[in-house]
Parts: structure tokens; sequence; C-alpha cells
């Protein structure tokens, strides 16, 4: 089991904060574990009691509404933590994580992380801060379910979706994600979500690498984001 203080992965997030002492009081707690490729990390309804740091690999956050459609509102990668939420409430998630890839994780059980909040501001206002910009997605979420069309927000996917995980050696967005998947992010149906990425690609915005998709024509996907 690597050792907390010595992990790369926490420069990424809230636990660069944590002192020597405190990482290597973590390290004595927490556990790791291998998610494979489809199997949930946790799932909606479960008791978190703690957070999860993504060492590698990538997994969906969604929520299942009441109609059984699976919203994706979040994709987690290498160097995030999850399960803030539970360290200020005892409630159950109302999320479901599953791994996209392959992942490797480690747990940190709560009543050790609410040591490190009562006694580590800088620590604190870090978790408090990566919560607020959770909740100012969201906010951005709901406004675009409302305002922007299915076409919209397929484009402003796309273009997130390069930004956050870059290319690969083809050029293309290095993430793979199926196509049920970005109909599950940009709210819309499976054939929906097909027919609209055929259409980009036959503009000339996009093009398809196997399953993987490659930008070819930006600046018109910003075009299409805001409206154009």
């Amino acid at each position: 089991m690597g050792k907390c203080e010595q992990c790369i992965v926490r420069q990424f997030n809230s636990l660069k904060h944590l002192s020597k002492d405190e990482l290597i009081r973590i390290s004595a707690c927490k556990t790791s574990k291998i998610i494979k490729k489809g199997e949930p990390l946790f799932e909606e309804g479960d008791h978190i009691n703690g957070v999860f740091c993504i060492k590698d690999g990538v997994c969906k956050i969604s929520k299942m509404s009441e109609n059984g459609k699976n919203q994706i509102v979040s994709l987690v990668q290498r160097g995030d933590l999850i399960g803030e939420r539970s360290l200020i409430s005892d409630e159950v998630s109302n999320l479901n994580a599953v791994a996209i890839d392959d992942m490797e994780v480690c747990f940190i059980p709560k009543e050790e992380i609410i040591k490190d909040l009562e006694k580590n501001p800088n620590f604190t206002m870090d978790v408090l801060k990566t919560m607020a910009g959770s909740l100012k997605k969201a906010d951005n979420i709901i406004v675009d379910m409302a305002q922007k069309s299915v076409k919209q927000r397929l484009a402003e996917t796309l273009l997130s979706l390069e930004d956050k995980f870059g290319t690969n050696e083809l050029g293309a967005i290095n993430i793979h994600l199926s196509r049920e998947d970005i109909a599950n992010i940009i709210g819309t149906a499976t054939e929906s979500a097909i027919r609209l990425l055929s259409g980009l690609k036959k503009s000339g915005s996009i093009t398809f690498l196997k399953k993987d998709i490659k930008i070819v024509d930006k600046n018109e996907l910003v075009k299409i984001s805001n409206g154009f």
C-alpha cells in the first residue's frame, strides 16, 4: 500500500494541505482497492462515511431519475476526491459512481478526515472551495438543460471533455465514452446523440477514430455551443 506523504496524486486535491504527520496518520487508516470497469464505487442509498481519492482511472457520477433515466452529472479522474459531502452530512448518497475504466482508489474514513477539518484551516477551506465549485457546476447544468438545445449541449460537452482529459496520440479526446454515456451527459436519448454526432461529423466539426471522437473544427463547436 502506498504512503500518502509520498503519493503525487494528493497534489491535485485538498490533501496537499495536510502536514506530513497528518498524512502519515491517514496512511495508517486508509484502505486501497481496485474497481474494475463497469463496477460501482458506490451506489445511491449507500452510506459513504468517508472520502475516496482517485489514484488512477475515471468514473462517472450519475443520478437516476424517477422515470429510470440516468443523468451523468460529472466525470471524476485521477487526483480527484469523491464523497466530501459525507463529511458534513449523515445522509445517504443520492448519486451513483461507476468506473468507466479500471480504477485504483484509496478510501479514507470520515472520522480521520474530520480530525483534519477541525485542526487544519487550509485543508478545510480547500475542501469547501471544492464543494462550492461542484455546486456551481450543478447550477450551470440546470441552466444549460433549461435554456440550451441538445446540439448546443453536445458541442459544449465535447469541448469540455477535450479540455479536461486532453487528447491521445491520434488527437482524439482521451476518454472512452459510449454513445449512451454521451447521451446521459447531455440529457437526451442515445439515438438522438448518435444522430447529432453524425451530423457534426458530416459538417466537418468532428471525426471518428473507431469509437473515439476527434475535434476537427473547435471554432465551429464553440459557435454551436453559443447558439450561433
